[in-house]
């Protein structure tokens, strides 16, 4: 039997993504990534710069992640980019609760203004479109997550998914990043 390529797996995780939050009610996505885990918090020196994402429709929201880690005393970052050739920078999101210091960026997503200042974050939370218990992760495609993490190693990187979301296995390829931990409604994979 042949292996689905990765375009293949993205088609049906996002299908298999959408349906599963389709399916919760409106009351329970809002408890959903409310607070992390107590021990991936331990993982986290209180100094720590944090990097999260705007969450696209149906991917694993990171804004009660955000309000937390700011009310904690950290720093927030978010991706940036100048233009859709561009490589992915990160920089200071200053209020998580009412994002007025965010705009609309080349890839339809918000993003810190252009004269944010940037940061590098110690800790990084990803999207993903599919990943495995032991930490391979299936983005979105454009690589821009796995150029980062290879050119800046962070302390900590850990993916948001729901449940449908886990893969027996993924394609590899060379320039693949593994995650420390993936963090689902219900566990955490990896070495937390």
């Amino acid at each position: 039997m042949t292996q689905p390529t990765k375009s293949e797996l993205r088609k049906h995780l996002r299908a298999a993504r959408k349906a599963h939050v389709d399916a919760l009610p409106d009351n329970m996505r809002a408890l959903m990534f409310h607070r992390p885990p107590a021990p991936l918090l331990a993982r986290i020196p209180a100094e720590a710069v944090i990097g999260l994402y705007h969450a696209a429709p149906f991917e694993a929201p990171a804004a009660a992640y955000a309000r937390f880690f700011r009310d904690a005393g950290h720093t927030i970052a978010l991706p940036h980019f100048a233009d859709r050739a561009a490589p992915m920078a990160f920089r200071h999101h200053t209020d998580p609760y009412a994002q007025d210091d965010l705009e609309v960026g080349p890839f339809g997503i918000l993003q810190p203004a252009d004269d944010a200042d940037v940061l590098m974050p110690d800790v990084m939370f990803v999207p993903l479109v599919g990943f495995t218990a032991d930490g391979a992760r299936l983005g979105q495609g454009g690589g821009h997550y796995d150029r980062w993490l290879a050119e800046h190693p962070t302390g900590l990187a850990v993916g948001l998914a729901w449940d449908a979301q886990l893969c027996e296995a993924l394609p590899s390829e060379p320039h693949d990043q593994p995650l420390d931990a993936v963090v689902t409604p219900t566990r955490i994979y990896g070495n937390i």
